[in-house]
């Protein structure tokens, strides 16, 4: 059964604040919609921990450096909400541009320190605008429990930063990454690789799992960067934005893994801009 699509906060507070009343839980998976198998295992997830489930499907423009990647971004509502029918959710949350962000609108959330590593450093006030869709999202869905991937892992720790920050009674839960047959982390943006380069794109894991077996024999991330940099240049990646390894929480970046650690990389295949991590 297809769940109810709601399109404004006040219908879906309606709804929430008849779950809790009843003295049930609820469980939101903010998304942008394009849903893949990696998305439903959060919704998995969700359906298995809380009494009612929520998916938000939000394009959010705030999160988007460039207006040609927002404009270029899959929207497939019809086909997400089929594919949500058989987990039984309660509400799927399809906002609009002037639901989430109404004329005057000023406001902004900013986690300062997590964000100005990684993709923060290529993508200035990415995280901004991730930080305020998401505290929005999980005031508007008054959420118990909020279920990010870890493929995105930088974006949950600064998720679970805000959250503690701002004293959000709303559990963060991370899942594992979903990743198709050949490695490849799963994402929305694989849609918009060519035949080609999708199966070129299985190298990214690859060079993870690599270097992180010569970080497991002992030896630096330094010294193994370059060997895993050549390997995507000779898969088709024309530019490697970083590859570290990084504290699991606060993201410092270490030379090797002597506290729970993550190798983390984003890199350009074809015109596409993909990301992956594994933990070490």
């Amino acid at each position: 059964m297809i769940a109810p699509i709601v399109r404004s906060v006040a219908e879906l507070r309606a709804m929430t604040t008849a779950w809790h009343r009843a003295g049930e839980t609820v469980g939101a998976v903010p998304t942008m919609g394009a849903l893949h198998d990696g998305h439903l295992s959060l919704v998995a997830a969700a359906k298995e921990r809380c009494d009612r489930v929520i998916v938000t499907i939000f394009v959010n423009p705030k999160q988007f450096n460039s207006p040609e990647d927002y404009e270029n971004y899959p929207r497939t509502e019809h086909d997400d909400a089929a594919k949500l029918a058989r987990f039984a959710v309660d509400a799927i949350f399809v906002p609009d541009g002037d639901e989430m962000y109404p004329q005057g609108f000023a406001t902004g959330v900013s986690v300062s320190g997590l964000t100005d590593v990684l993709c923060g450093a290529y993508r200035p006030g990415h995280f901004d605008g991730v930080a305020t869709v998401v505290t929005k999202l999980l005031l508007q869905t008054s959420a118990d429990q909020a279920f990010f991937g870890e493929k995105d892992w930088q974006q949950v720790q600064v998720v679970r930063r805000l959250v503690a920050d701002l004293n959000i009674p709303c559990q963060i839960v991370g899942c594992p990454t979903i990743r198709e047959i050949d490695g490849l982390a799963m994402s929305s943006r694989n849609l918009l690789l060519s035949d080609m380069a999708r199966g070129r794109a299985a190298a990214l894991n690859e060079a993870l799992e690599e270097m992180a077996e010569g970080l497991r024999a002992g030896l630096a991330a330094s010294d193994l960067r370059p060997k895993a940099e050549a390997r995507l240049a000779s898969a088709g990646f024309t530019k490697v934005e970083y590859l570290d390894l990084r504290a699991n929480e606060d993201l410092s970046q270490l030379e090797r893994p002597d506290k729970p650690a993550r190798l983390l990389v984003a890199a350009w295949l074809a015109g596409v801009r993909l990301i992956d991590n594994i933990g070490v």
